[in-house]
C-alpha cells in the first residue's frame, strides 16, 4: 500500500505543534523542488515520498523552525544519492 507523503508525516509520533511545523516545511520545500520533478504521476509521488522521508529525518521532538527544516530538506533533496 502506498502511503501519501503528508499522511506519512502525520503518522509520525510528534506533538501537533511539531507536526504543523513539519507540514509547513514539507509544503514550502515541495513548492521549491516540484518544478525540478518529472510530470509523470509516479515520479511526482516518488519525489514527494522522498521529500517526506527527508523532512522526517530532520525532525526533532522540539522542531519549531519550518524555514530551517525546509532549507535543509531542499539541499538534501538535490544532493546526489549514493548508489
Amino acid at each position: 500500500m502506498v502511503v501519501k507523503a503528508r499522511q506519512r508525516i502525520g503518522s509520525a509520533s510528534y506533538s501537533p505543534a511539531v507536526l504543523a511545523v513539519l507540514y509547513q516545511a514539507f509544503d514550502k520545500a515541495w513548492d521549491e523542488v516540484a518544478p525540478t520533478v518529472s510530470k509523470r504521476p509516479a515520479a511526482i509521488e516518488a519525489a514527494r515520498q522522498r521529500l517526506a522521508n527527508i523532512i522526517l529525518s530532520l525532525a526533532k521532538r522540539d522542531s519549531s523552525d519550518a524555514e530551517l527544516i525546509k532549507k535543509q530538506a531542499v539541499q538534501m533533496f538535490h544532493r546526489p544519492r549514493a548508489n
